[in-house]
């Protein structure tokens, strides 16, 4: 259940990864501050709502905010930085380290916890497993959204688009796509679910000024061993990589289970150099 819970919240932030990547090609290395602001904002849901109903405005609150943050990035930094890489990825370096001091001077060095609620306070023993019922609670969560991902790509306008543009962005252009605005939705996109596996987290893991920090690293791992743009991948791989850092975990140092993870991907890569399932597209053919 811990690895599933960490999958989870792992495939969250994945997902919006995949996104900034796979459209925009983009190395975004804020995403994991997306993920705090969200646990943050959950615990001032925490504090300011009652213990029964907090959950449901948490999990709002966490994707509008980090939706919102994404967006002004986008708008106010990346915007002007498409097509140069390095410049995007020491940007984005620079407003998580902003963001992660402005944490620090309004929530303090130390971790902030959030208690969950009667209705998730329980457990489920199963053969003598006892199964905590937040953290079924965190994995429902993410079926649901990644349910919810499928439908709105397959079955709404601005999912075609967003396809569209993944795959031929010069065409979709062409066609009459507002590639701009299709760039920031996606955007923000990725920023909100980010903020919606932040809130999650906080439900079961203290929130720290530098938890994305902890996160964003898994995260990358699993954009490259589920392929880059694939959004099937990215969950196929967040599951994979969840079960084996918590079985590692179990058996050896969180340390060694970090290093023996990372060789498991390398080894992986040898045989599928384009992740496990490979996206289709012309804009990653051409990186």
């Amino acid at each position: 259940m811990n690895g599933l819970s960490v999958a989870s919240i792992l495939g969250l932030m994945a997902v919006g990864l995949a996104l900034s990547f796979g459209l925009q090609r983009v190395i975004n290395m804020a995403h994991g501050e997306w993920l705090m602001v969200g646990g943050y904002l959950a615990f001032l849901a925490y504090q300011n709502l009652s213990l029964s109903l907090y959950p449901l405005a948490a999990l709002a609150l966490g994707f509008v905010g980090g939706g919102l943050l994404a967006l002004l990035l986008e708008a106010g930094v990346i915007r002007h930085l498409y097509g140069r890489p390095l410049e995007t990825l020491l940007a984005t370096w620079g407003v998580a380290l902003v963001l992660q001091q402005a944490a620090r001077n309004l929530f303090g060095p130390v971790g902030v916890e959030v208690t969950a609620p009667p209705w998730l306070a329980g457990s489920w023993e199963v053969g003598g497993v006892v199964i905590p019922w937040v953290r079924v609670f965190v994995i429902l969560l993410a079926l649901f959204t990644f349910a919810a991902l499928w439908a709105f790509f397959r079955w709404t306008t601005l999912g075609l688009h967003l396809r569209a543009v993944s795959q031929n962005r010069e065409m979709a252009a062409a066609l009459g796509v507002h590639t701009r605005g299709v760039d920031a939705l996606a955007f923000a996109l990725g920023g909100g679910l980010a903020g919606l596996a932040g809130a999650a987290m906080a439900m079961i893991a203290p929130v720290t000024p530098t938890v994305g920090q902890n996160y964003i690293v898994d995260a990358f791992l699993v954009v490259i061993l589920g392929g880059v743009g694939s959004l099937p991948g990215a969950a196929l791989a967040a599951v994979l990589l969840g079960l084996a850092s918590a079985l590692l975990q179990g058996i050896t140092s969180v340390s060694l289970a970090k290093v023996l993870l990372l060789v498991g991907v390398i080894l992986v890569l040898q045989l599928r150099p384009r992740g496990l399932m490979p996206t289709r597209s012309r804009a990653l053919e051409e990186v």
